[in-house]
Parts: structure tokens; sequence; C-alpha cells
């Protein structure tokens, strides 16, 4: 096999429209800036656009001190990184940590967008998480993604997700783009499924171990140009790759204490090691 890296992506708030890299620096708790942001409740719960679709239709736009967010027919927001000095409790599916509060401008927009009281937050110190232990190491980290650093995706494994629902009673919602998903690397090269075998591998410069396959949730049905939600691709997943009790789509990725400033770029090659 001769494995490429295709397509690298980051999503600079959770549950927010992603954006296209032409290279990312590797950090040990993920791709540099990827998930800092959050949107809490009031009592500091991840909301996240499993509950709240249109979350998908705003875009984040990260620069030096400062975060810009805009939507459809929205005028955008400004506002500065935090400073850490003033910290809250704030939650990722029932891990607690502490991230630093946005000015409320921003969390007054988004509440605009979602319709409940919420507010933005920035994860000041990336060394505050780690994932589960029983799929890492100590001293492995990670960001506010929902559980692990990376998210590795194999496009042949998207071909035959497309292909399934186009043989099934609702092929009009497919063929789906890799976006749905919301993976962080996509490679090319690899057969479908290949990945779920995969326990170490080399992207570029760096090497990640395999924490565990990825199962997903009703967030892969919202149609992220349109907000919609339909049923594809967890109907289709649910009859060919359902085991545990969960549906599964991609991998999840640790590095391995990557070099300081160590870049990905697309059309850097893959190898597996174990």
């Amino acid at each position: 096999m001769s494995l490429e890296l295709t397509e690298i992506w980051r999503y600079p708030v959770k549950s927010c429209r992603g954006e296209q890299l032409t290279e990312a620096a590797v950090e040990p708790w993920g791709l540099a800036g990827d998930r800092r942001w959050m949107i809490v409740d009031g009592a500091g719960d991840a909301v996240t656009a499993r509950d709240y679709p249109p979350l998908v239709l705003v875009t984040p736009r990260v620069e030096d001190g400062k975060i810009t967010l805009s939507g459809p027919g929205l005028p955008e927001v400004t506002v500065p990184v935090p400073s850490g000095a003033d910290l809250v409790p704030v939650s990722v599916w029932g891990y607690d940590l502490l991230a630093s509060p946005a000015d409320g401008v921003a969390s007054l927009w988004l509440t605009g967008i979602v319709g409940v009281p919420v507010r933005l937050v920035y994860l000041d110190d990336p060394t505050r998480r780690s994932p589960n232990p029983a799929y890492s190491q100590d001293g492995d980290l990670v960001s506010l993604a929902d559980g692990y650093p990376l998210l590795l995706t194999n496009e042949a494994s998207l071909d035959a997700v497309n292909g399934w629902i186009a043989a099934g009673p609702m092929p009009a919602e497919g063929p789906i783009p890799m976006r749905r998903f919301r993976p962080n690397v996509v490679l090319a090269g690899a057969p479908a499924w290949a990945e779920d075998n995969w326990r170490r591998l080399r992207i570029g410069p760096v090497t990640f171990r395999v924490a565990k396959g990825c199962d997903r949730c009703v967030f892969t049905t919202i149609d992220p140009d349109t907000a919609k939600r339909g049923h594809e691709p967890l109907f289709a997943l649910a009859r060919h790759r359902r085991w545990d009790g969960k549906i599964w789509f991609g991998v999840n990725l640790i590095p391995d204490n990557p070099d300081p400033g160590a870049l990905l770029r697309p059309g850097d090659p893959i190898e597996i090691l174990e």
C-alpha cells in the first residue's frame, strides 16, 4: 500500500464549522488551535450541535489575540482571547476542568444562535485534561475534543458508506462528504476499514498511537452546509458497522512525543508501524 495524507482539518470552536488547512503543527493535545474554544451552558456543560444543529453554520476565525465568529445573516463579532486570569469550571462529557470565559459579547451572540443562554470559554492551558486512561498512557493530553487529540478517517471507508447509502432505502441522502465525520486527518491509499487494525502509524514526521475506534453519534446526520438533520450515515453504518452497542467510523489518534513545531502537510506519506 502507498498511503498518503490528503486533508487536514481543525475546529477552533467545538461543534462549529471546521477549517481546512494546508499545514498544521502537531502538539501533544492535538493539532495547534484545534478545539481550544467551547460553548457551555449555565452549569458549565458543553453545548454541541447534537442538540443545537445551527452551531455547524458558525464560522470561527482565530487571529493573533482574538477570535471572530460569523454566521448566516448575522454581523460578525470579535472578542479577545482571554488571558486566563479568570477561570470557571466546565465539563466535557463528564470530565471536569477549568477554562477562561470570553468576553460576554460573544456569549450573547451565541445565545442568539442556539436560543438558550450560553457562554464561550477558552482552554488557556491545554495540559489540564487527559484522555480516558483505559485507552491512553500517563502524560497523554487532549484539548476540548470529545475524547482524544486527533481523528483519522479513510477515503475508501467513506466510499463504502456511500455505496451502502446508495443501495439503501434513502439513497437521496447520499453521497455524504467526509466533513460529516469531522476528521482532523484524512488518508487515501488504504482499503476500506484497514484502519480498524492499525495500532501505530507515522504521518509525515509524527508518530501516533491508535487509541481506539471512534463511535459515532447523531452529529453525523447533520448537513454541515444547511444544519438540517437526516438519517444517514447512521442508518447505513448501523446495518454494517455496529458492535458493542455502538456504531463505528474512523480511529482516534494520540501523538507520540511529537517534536515541537512538527508539521503535517497534505501529500505526506503515511507508514503503518504496527
